[in-house]
């Protein structure tokens, strides 16, 4: 299917069948989708949590239970729920192990362009870090692309979904032990098969027109 014409399909779903289960396959690639995203210079500042089992999408689920009911049967209905983490800090260990996987890979023809790879990323690291003080937000903002990429790419794969960040962090944190591991939750993710009567599939998908978002020059 054309691009234009998935991103045409896709919409968040609002109800999930319970009885039907994402194959192996598919399973697979999903987990494909979440490793392949593009980020700044490759920095990869991600973490995944994945339920599949009642019990695990039960933890995910306490999260919505107070003040986000209207979330919970999304995640308890769904076939698989990811939770998105971002680091909220990299060291050199962390971007050297990068570029040895990076060179494992066969990235680098030349130990030169290691050395160039390794002194870009370490200019944006440090410029993030130390010049606009701003390094948590830029590698979140990094899973959010991941999050974009990975949206676009599970309705290409015939699959439905919905982010969420109607949920109490606080509490994911507790749960998966997120801010000794360094980690940061900022969206969930419930995907699955939709219900026939999930009322969200069949409405118009509206947007701002072009030339209120578009400037040619």
């Amino acid at each position: 299917m054309p691009i234009i014409d998935v991103a045409m399909k896709r919409y968040a779903a609002k109800s999930f069948d319970s009885t039907k289960t994402i194959p192996e396959d598919v399973f697979a690639k999903i987990k494909q989708l979440l490793r392949f995203s593009p980020s700044s210079v490759n920095i990869q500042s991600w973490h995944f949590i994945v339920a599949r089992s009642e019990e695990a999408k039960q933890r995910m689920a306490k999260s919505t239970e107070t003040d986000y009911a209207f979330n919970t049967p999304k995640i308890l209905d769904a076939s698989c729920v990811v939770l998105f983490c971002a680091k909220t800090n990299v060291d050199t260990a962390y971007t050297n192990k990068i570029l040895e996987q990076e060179a494992l890979d066969g990235r680098y023809a030349l130990e030169e362009h290691k050395a160039m790879m390794a002194g870009a990323r370490d200019f944006f690291v440090n410029y993030h870090e130390d010049a606009v003080k701003d390094l948590p937000q830029w590698l979140k903002n990094q899973t959010f692309i991941n999050l974009g990429n990975f949206l676009l790419g599970v309705a290409a794969l015939g699959l439905d979904a919905v982010p969420m960040e109607g949920m109490d962090f606080a509490i994911l944190d507790n749960e998966f032990s997120l801010t000794e591991q360094g980690l940061e939750p900022i969206a969930m993710v419930a995907l699955g098969y939709r219900t026939e009567d999930d009322f969200n599939a069949g409405l118009t998908k509206s947007r701002l027109p072009e030339d209120a978002i578009i400037t040619e020059i």
